[in-house]
């Protein structure tokens, strides 16, 4: 297998620790928070994550396959979790040391409960508002009931940290890209 080259793409208005691993084809869009300790793995093909995501620590995202994988605008990936879905869409949330395997695809508002693993044997694609939780994967609708108060909440969210992962946290800069390998670079 040839060596994998490192392309990062990283949006001036985004905000991702000095120490977190990244590997392969990259884009991270404008407002996504990506804290320290967190894996970015695009090994076979390329990930693109949209806009205002948060990426919370010792979070895994690998793509294994040659396709892009896709990740949506406004997704929540919580401490511990591993993601190798090729295709999640908006304001999902992935909770606390959940596993998402790469049969799975995410639409809009779904919800992956704390320690579930979501391991379909075909491919299968969660409708919009799905909910999975529990050991066995179970599932049910969510009625979108207190989606906006959610919305404002993970806002809330990504403000805060804006304000305080720099305080605390070195930050990838412009001329870090430009010296760890050609073919960076900030947008």
């Amino acid at each position: 297998m040839p060596p994998i080259k490192d392309r990062f793409i990283i949006s001036s208005k985004a905000i991702v620790c000095q120490d977190v691993d990244l590997k392969g084809d990259i884009t991270i869009g404008p407002g996504t928070v990506v804290h320290p300790k967190a894996t970015i793995f695009a090994i076979a093909g390329p990930i693109v994550i949209g806009a205002n995501c948060i990426i919370e620590e010792s979070v895994i995202l690998v793509n294994r396959k040659k396709d892009i994988m896709k990740i949506g605008d406004d997704n929540l990936f919580e401490i511990g979790c591993r993601v190798e879905a090729p295709s999640i869409g908006n304001c999902n949330t992935i909770s606390t040391r959940a596993r998402v395997h790469h049969t799975a695809r995410l639409t809009d508002y779904c919800v992956i409960g704390p320690g579930t693993l979501l391991v379909p044997e075909e491919d299968e694609t969660l409708e919009e508002y799905t909910v999975v939780y529990g050991a066995g994967a179970e599932r049910r609708t969510w009625s979108g009931r207190g989606k906006v108060q959610e919305a404002d909440l993970r806002n809330k969210h990504l403000e805060y940290l804006r304000e305080m992962l720099p305080k605390f946290n070195r930050l990838r800069t412009t001329a870090d890209m430009a010296m760890s390998s050609p073919g960076m670079g900030v947008r």
